[in-house]
């Protein structure tokens, strides 16, 4: 008879070391306190089975039984309500809408930029770091009055903004005085367990040793 420590845990997720969309499924898993294999994955040397489970041959990709994932929103819904509880969406339609669309601004705004911050030329790079920053300015103000992102509760908006926040020091990019109140909503977020415990080896030192 297998004994309980000698389980395997059923859900498998394929997690880049330092790659940010990786790291908010991390945040959710730790959030949620969820048992799940983590296959850290070297973004230059992907192992031939991730190929086999994802046709874009990308990270994260999540195997629960039977079933493939991939697409950090996707997988992150999925076990919020796979498993709801601690729940990681607003319950009521209308703010679970305005949560998606935030979800999809991130996206769209700012993960699109990442390529362009860490492997564009100069002058893509630049604007891509001026169009992140300003971005974040914009959003400041609503952290004056509330802890996380949707309100008093931590949500998935949190956990895909967290990656962006913890990188900013990696790449060059500074906030102006006036974003203080989201500069203070990342440390909270920092500061949480689920997050410490999201971080890989790669990710603790981007802020350690930052490089310009």
């Amino acid at each position: 008879m297998t004994t309980p420590a000698a389980r395997k845990p059923i859900m498998t997720l394929y997690s880049g070391k330092s790659d940010p969309y990786s790291h908010r499924t991390r945040i959710v898993l730790h959030e949620k306190d969820i048992e799940c294999q983590v296959v850290e994955i070297d973004l230059n040397k992907k192992p031939r089975e991730l190929g086999e489970l994802n046709p874009y041959n990308q990270v994260p990709t999540m195997v629960d039984r039977d079933l493939v994932l991939y697409e950090s929103n996707i997988i992150n819904e999925y076990l919020d309500e796979r498993l709801p509880h601690p729940p990681l969406m607003p319950v009521d339609p209308v703010s679970r809408a305005r949560a998606r669309l935030m979800l999809i601004r991130f996206d769209r705004d700012w993960y699109s930029l990442i390529p362009d911050v860490i492997g564009g030329d100069k002058k893509s790079a630049t604007r891509a770091r001026h169009t992140l920053r300003d971005g974040l300015t914009v959003i400041s103000p609503i952290f004056k009055d509330q802890q996380f992102a949707m309100g008093e509760e931590f949500s998935l908006v949190d956990c895909s903004l967290a990656p962006l926040l913890w990188r900013l020091d990696m790449w060059d990019i500074e906030v102006p005085r006036q974003a203080k109140p989201i500069l203070d909503y990342a440390e909270r977020i920092f500061a949480r367990k689920s997050f410490k415990l999201s971080l890989t080896e790669a990710e603790k030192e981007m802020r350690s040793a930052p490089t310009k």
